[in-house]
């Protein structure tokens, strides 16, 4: 830190995940994401009628452990649901199922930075705003819901932005959660606060040498994206930094982030006085039984982690750091180029199979709007695209061509070049047709040629691609087209 920063940020978040289960945390309503129609996946329990009885979700237990264990947390034996009490229209129930003194995983680390607990509890429902009032929807209000709460240790937004795309990596790896901000299936919120920094000993501060004053909390809320986290974090550094320069006093409150323009522009806003945790008057869930995890004999099996596959990746395939974190974002696709890989024989092609899974494959299944799950090309298939192409059977515009029906009908590579008679042209006998006809029609250009002018060798050649629908290998075209110029 250098002396002109005066003040110290201390940056903690708070990060919701809707699990991937079945079914909702205390009742057999579907949990459904994708549901439509408003209040459809609702029953007596998930909407707090009098007499109904919750009973625990034992998959969403065995999901937040899981994520605890890979994130090296300390795994509760005994735990215990709490009400948390509050009013809100969403909130059915008047008050939510949570926890508070027994969280089921606590400590545990990511990116560096030191996480404070991982506890389990209910959703709520989801405000609809009308032109003329507002609606709720209650098919999301007992979804299961984990919270990660990450000790107070990030000092910039950039720092944040990385911890939460590594988490949602790691949720998806573990098959947790989809974890899909703009669902809403993620939502991070981010507590930060401005301290004078141990710099402010030189003022005359001698009291804080070698320390930092903490200063007022703020929350921040509404973060729909990582970029938005990143820049709200940045932007209320400035804020906050702005007034303690005044001599003005920062308000502990609950703030929203506004765009406000686009990606270079927006600002915190004042939503509420922030609620402390005694406001909530937590006491233990008195329909719920406390939690005797060993009892219950889960099993958490930790798959490779996205960190250990980008370490595996680049030794065990030479891949560079830009290309490994291509494959790593995507599971499946990682997957998929690990597949391919498998049925190739050396690096040599696998380097041409990485060339052309990053770049025309990727780019033709974004335009056709395409998952990999609904991919016709097998990776055995693409593997053999690639070995055709290796050995000289097709040339790289007829790849892309070959690729292209591949994916619109599936097939096996060989088969569909066979058919449209599109292998590569090697036989010079077969060509010299080709050459001639490409020298008579092309008088100017071939005396251009004899002149040194590169470029009429560039043009003579796609002609002879041309005329040969792209089946012709151009270097013996160039090669058949100089003997024949030159009389050699």
């Amino acid at each position: 830190m250098t002396m002109k920063n005066k003040y110290e940020p201390t940056i903690g978040l708070e990060i919701h995940v809707e699990l991937k289960t079945k079914t909702k945390m205390f009742c057999n309503s579907a949990n459904d994401p994708d549901e439509k129609h408003p209040n459809v996946n609702v029953c007596p329990v998930c909407m707090g009628h009098p007499g109904t009885l919750p009973t625990i979700n034992k998959e969403a237990v065995r999901m937040v452990l899981l994520v605890g264990k890979a994130l090296n947390g300390k795994l509760a034996d005994y735990s215990q649901f709490d009400r948390k009490n509050y009013f809100y229209p969403d909130l059915p129930k008047g008050y939510q199922i949570s926890q508070y003194k027994y969280p089921l995983v606590e400590g545990g680390e990511l990116n560096g930075v030191k996480i404070t607990r991982i506890h389990l509890e209910e959703d709520t429902g989801r405000l609809i705003h009308l032109e003329h009032g507002s609606s709720v929807d209650f098919n999301r209000a007992g979804v299961p819901l984990m919270e990660l709460v990450t000790e107070p240790v990030i000092k910039n937004g950039e720092e944040a932005r990385k911890f939460a795309e590594e988490l949602q990596l790691i949720l998806r790896y573990l098959g947790v959660s989809d974890a899909d901000m703009e669902k809403g299936q993620m939502r991070v919120e981010v507590n930060i606060s401005l301290g004078l920094s141990q710099f402010e000993e030189l003022a005359g501060r001698t009291d804080l040498r070698g320390k930092s004053v903490l200063g007022t909390k703020v929350e921040i809320k509404n973060l729909n994206s990582f970029r938005a986290a990143e820049r709200a974090i940045n932007y209320e550094i400035e804020r906050q930094s702005e007034l303690l320069d005044k001599g003005e006093k920062i308000k502990q409150e609950t703030r929203g982030w506004s765009a406000l323009g686009g990606e270079n522009k927006g600002e915190t806003f004042s939503q509420r006085e922030k609620e402390e945790s005694h406001d909530y008057r937590y006491f233990p869930e008195p329909d719920l039984p406390p939690l005797q995890l060993s009892a219950f004999g889960f099993q958490l099996s930790v798959p490779e982690l996205p960190e250990q596959k980008r370490e595996r990746f680049k030794k065990e395939y030479g891949l560079k750091d830009e290309i490994a974190e291509i494959f790593i974002r995507d599971k499946k696709f990682s997957d998929y180029f690990e597949e391919t890989a498998s049925e190739l024989k050396n690096k040599e092609l696998i380097q041409l199979a990485v060339n052309y899974l990053t770049s025309d494959l990727q780019n033709l299944m974004k335009e056709k709007m395409l998952t990999f799950g609904e991919l016709l090309v097998s990776p055995e298939n693409f593997a053999e695209l690639i070995a055709i192409i290796n050995e000289g059977k097709i040339n790289s515009r007829v790849a892309k061509d070959v690729l292209k029906i591949m994916i619109s009908r599936g097939g096996e590579p060989s088969a569909i070049v066979k058919e449209l008679g599109l292998e590569q042209m090697n036989d010079e006998s077969a060509l010299m047709g080709v050459i001639e006809k490409i020298i008579a029609d092309n008088p100017s250009v071939v005396s251009d040629y004899k002149k040194g002018k590169e470029v009429a060798m560039q043009f003579l050649v796609g002609q002879g691609m041309r005329e040969t629908k792209g089946s012709a290998n151009p270097e013996i075209l160039k090669k058949l087209l100089q003997e024949k110029i030159f009389g050699v």
